[in-house]
C-alpha cells in the first residue's frame, strides 16, 4: 500500500485496472470504492479524491474511457483498406470493444443509474462512443468496397450498425463466465463481409 502523501502517477488507469479485477474476480456487485482502492493498493480516500462524485462517477468514466479507446482503434480502421483480410480488420475492432468494456463493466453502469445517466450525458455531449466506432466502421467499409474487397452493392452504414448493434447487444446481455462472446460476433462478421 503506498504511504500517505506519496504520490501515485497515473492515478486514473491504476484504479480502473484494478477495478476491473474486482469485477473479474468477484463480479459487479463486489465493486465498492474500498474494494477497488485495496486492490489498486492505494489509500481509501483516492478514488473520492480523484472522482468527486464517487462511485457512480468512476464507474461512468471508466466505461467511457475505455470506449475511448476502442473508438480511437476504429478510427484507424480507415487507414487499414486494402490491408490484411477484412473480416480480421473488423474482428479486431469488435474484440476491442467486447473486452474493453466487456459485459461486466456495461453491466455495472446500467445497474448503477448514477453512472448510467452520467454515461449518457457525456455521450449525448460528443463523449466517443457506439456511434463513433459505428461511423469508423462505415468509412472503412466504404474504403474496402472502393477497392472491390466488399461487394459493390453492400450497404456499408446498415454493416456498420449491424456489427456495432451486435457488440452492443453482446455487452448487454452477457455476463461473466457466459458463453464465448468472440465466437458470436466472429458468426455476424463473416455474415456482414
Amino acid at each position: 500500500m503506498s504511504p500517505r502523501g506519496v504520490a501515485v502517477p497515473d492515478v486514473r488507469e491504476l484504479l480502473f485496472a484494478a477495478a476491473e479485477r474486482v469485477v473479474a474476480h468477484d463480479g459487479p456487485g463486489a465493486l465498492t470504492s474500498r474494494a477497488v482502492t485495496a486492490e489498486a493498493g492505494c489509500s481509501k480516500g483516492l478514488l473520492h479524491t480523484h472522482f468527486a462524485g464517487g462511485l457512480d462517477e468512476f464507474v461512468a468514466e471508466l466505461v467511457l474511457d475505455r470506449l475511448a479507446s476502442t473508438a480511437a482503434l476504429a478510427a484507424d480502421l480507415p487507414d487499414r483498406a486494402g490491408q490484411g483480410a477484412v473480416a480480421e480488420n473488423l474482428s479486431c475492432v469488435a474484440r476491442a470493444l467486447l473486452t474493453s468494456a466487456g459485459p461486466a463493466m456495461a453491466g455495472l453502469a446500467l445497474t448503477r443509474p448514477g453512472a448510467a445517466t452520467l454515461f449518457r450525458e457525456a455521450l449525448a455531449a460528443g463523449a466517443p462512443g457506439f456511434a463513433t466506432i459505428q461511423t469508423s466502421v462505415a468509412s472503412y467499409l466504404a474504403a474496402e468496397r472502393r477497392l472491390g474487397r466488399v461487394v459493390a452493392t453492400a450497404d456499408v452504414e446498415a454493416c456498420a450498425l449491424a456489427l456495432v448493434a451486435t457488440a452492443h447487444h453482446l455487452l448487454m446481455t452477457s455476463w461473466p463466465g457466459a458463453p464465448e462472446v468472440t465466437y458470436q460476433m466472429d458468426r455476424v462478421i463473416a455474415a456482414l463481409v
